[in-house]
């Protein structure tokens, strides 16, 4: 088996996640390689020592170029804050690294496109962690509407709601509420939360081509986590977006973190003239199929067999799931991860993912997306992409 050595830059939630993926993924997918946790990276050496033992980095490093000049780095993987990502990206391809790295992809798709021309140049393997393709019911329903059981497209919603961030005593910036700083993390929901969506909502229903949005911003001013200063917020608390697909199909979008109760409310439904499909995040194991029509003849079924079916997808004819447990037992949050892993590891040795996984240059195109939504708010208008 070939060794791959990881490089890990960052050291937060995504860090874990990612990290936790590359020690399991050799446990339930069977891979040409061995993957090492050759170093890890951040600024605070204290809380890196503790990343480091809890995952079983062989070293660590607090100047991130260090880690992508590194001869025996194979894998950089990059779960930094946003404003981080594109000079990491674009030294990491120039020293010819297979790369990973979280959503939003960059600040603006100006950046996510420089990030592109350099991974094109270099020529190497890339992925964007868009996780949510790969639970194993968003992974049926693409399924379901690649065989043709939805039919034309009439309407496709979204829901992306948590509600985290409501108190006024919540602060600004930070190691862990950096997403509410707009030099951080470039925007609001739209770029945190919507960017799933998006992809998403194209992966399943193809390019968006138009779109009409509003933003909100309820806290106006919040006290800086390091200094306590008041400080002003710019980025969106919430979103809402009127989006038509090129397929003629129309898409409404909602994203916020003001929703009260919600705490990872993910939601996507797509109704078509041979059925619909709706799924929810907090009910993960569970895709919702209505079937009205056989997808070969067009021939309605029988009136006594139409209505919603709530599909448990924990069988092994499932997506991913022959690789899991046995059927009715389900898997979690951190398994997504592990088969987004597996996808791309497979791609790089030439072998068949169950879904090719999203590229830079993929993720480019959401990027485009989420500019073309807050431009729309800003400019209270339809932008065409």
């Amino acid at each position: 088996m070939k060794t791959l050595n990881v490089g890990m830059l960052g050291s937060g939630f995504m860090g874990r996640t990612h990290s936790n993926a590359f020690n399991q993924v050799g446990h339930f997918f069977d891979l040409p390689f061995e993957l090492v946790l050759k170093c890890c990276y951040a600024r605070n050496r204290e809380n890196l020592e503790k990343f480091q033992r809890a995952w079983g980095y062989e070293s660590i490093e607090t100047d991130w170029h260090k880690v992508i000049e590194r001869d025996d780095i194979d894998i950089i993987d990059v779960v930094t804050p946003n404003f981080m990502h594109k000079d990491m990206v674009i030294e990491a391809a120039k020293a010819g690294k297979m790369i990973i790295c979280e959503k939003p992809l960059a600040m603006s798709y100006a950046q996510a496109q420089e990030m592109v021309d350099a991974v094109e140049a270099a020529g190497v393997p890339t992925c964007v962690s868009f996780c949510y393709r790969r639970n194993p019911s968003i992974a049926l329903f693409k399924q379901l509407v690649d065989e043709n059981r939805i039919g034309r497209p009439f309407h496709y919603r979204a829901t992306y709601n948590q509600d985290y961030t409501i108190s006024k005593k919540v602060p600004v910036g930070g190691a862990s509420l950096w997403r509410l700083d707009a030099n951080v993390a470039g925007s609001g929901v739209t770029g945190d939360l919507l960017a799933h969506s998006i992809d998403c909502a194209e992966w399943l229903n193809g390019p968006i081509s138009r779109v009409c949005a509003h933003t909100e911003i309820f806290i106006k001013e919040r006290a800086d986590a390091v200094t306590g200063k008041a400080t002003p917020i710019t980025i969106d608390d919430a979103c809402m977006f009127m989006a038509q697909f090129q397929n003629g199909s129309l898409g409404v979008f909602e994203s916020s973190r003001y929703a009260r109760g919600r705490k990872n409310f993910n939601t996507m439904e797509m109704n078509g003239e041979n059925g619909a499909c709706y799924f929810n995040l907090e009910e993960p194991e569970y895709l919702q199929f209505f079937r009205y029509a056989d997808p070969e003849t067009g021939k309605k079924v029988e009136d006594h067999l139409t209505g919603w079916q709530k599909i448990l997808v924990t069988n092994s004819e499932h997506p991913y799931m022959d690789h899991y447990w046995v059927p009715g037992t389900v898997i979690g949050y951190e398994h997504y991860f592990i088969n987004q892993l597996a996808d791309f590891l497979l791609e790089v040795a030439g072998r068949q993912p169950v879904y090719p996984v999203p590229t830079i240059k993929d993720a480019a195109r959401t990027q485009k997306v989420c500019d073309a939504v807050i431009q729309s708010a800003k400019e209270e208008r339809w932008i065409d992409i």
